[in-house]
């Protein structure tokens, strides 16, 4: 237990500025947690879930806001030493948390774009074992960089400007939301957590990943590279999402609905 508190307490001062004070004012900016939410934490077994299952115990304890939470894991096919050592972090971590099975490994394999499938479909199971269970909202740890990361592959592969929002509502849940309390946490500060704590957590264990190398991989060098040239390129591209200019662009999209400059030319 001793190893546990000094954990929470790392969080809540060791890395307070770096990532408890980011995640409350994402937690409050966005207005992501309401009064009596019961929120379904999804853990995936890497650093961002765990690290997001801890903040929001903290919050629980500590914040005005009365919510209640349930900690699910997916395993869509992971190997037993996977799993194992998703279970030893839960108990290093003093977590309870359910776990349910699909089979989304086996589905995506030799897809031509499994990580987009996956991400789809294991929100799905996700929304739907949340719901079941009586939760409202799913809460998932991606952080600042995922967002960055997002931006450029819809740039870089999609030919289109979109990023990645802190909330959003589900298109096929009814009334369910899914909520990103580490939008603004940087992945180096979450590495230097598990860094400081002596903690490790499972990569991708996804075979299909590993054996394309991902595309997320690609940005974060991308990302790095940018850098060099201008050290605050990073923090411009994350602060473009709140700054767009429609007036400077030649058409955009708004519930489906395209406007095109001329329109008003």
């Amino acid at each position: 237990m001793e190893k546990v508190r000094k954990i929470e307490r790392s969080i809540i001062k060791k890395f307070r500025p770096s990532i408890w004070h980011k995640f409350v004012k994402a937690v409050y900016d966005y207005e992501l947690i309401k009064e009596n939410d019961r929120i379904a934490v999804c853990i995936s077994g890497g650093k961002d879930s765990f690290l997001l299952a801890k903040c929001l115990e903290e919050l629980q304890k500590h914040g005005k806001v009365n919510f209640s939470l349930r900690y699910i894991i997916m395993n869509p096919g992971y190997t037993d030493d996977v799993l194992k050592k998703i279970k030893d972090n839960l108990n290093t971590l003093s977590i309870s948390a359910e776990i349910f099975d699909s089979s989304i490994f086996n589905v995506i394999f030799d897809k031509k774009n499994p990580c987009y499938l996956c991400a789809k479909m294991r929100r799905g199971y996700l929304y739907n074992y949340a719901r079941k269970i009586g939760c409202n909202k799913i809460a998932l740890g991606h952080h600042f960089d995922d967002v960055l990361e997002t931006i450029l592959m819809n740039l870089i592969y999609n030919g289109m400007y979109a990023g990645m929002l802190p909330k959003l509502k589900s298109d096929n849940f009814e009334g369910m939301e899914l909520i990103r309390p580490l939008f603004l946490v940087r992945e180096n500060d979450i590495k230097a957590w598990c860094e400081y704590n002596d903690l490790s957590f499972i990569d991708c264990a996804c075979n299909v990943t590993k054996k394309n190398s991902g595309k997320r991989i690609l940005m974060k060098k991308l990302i790095w590279d940018l850098k060099k040239y201008y050290i605050d390129a990073d923090r411009n591209l994350f602060n473009s999402l709140s700054n767009v200019k429609l007036d400077k662009v030649i058409k955009y999209y708004e519930s489906g609905k395209e406007n095109n400059f001329l329109d008003k030319y």
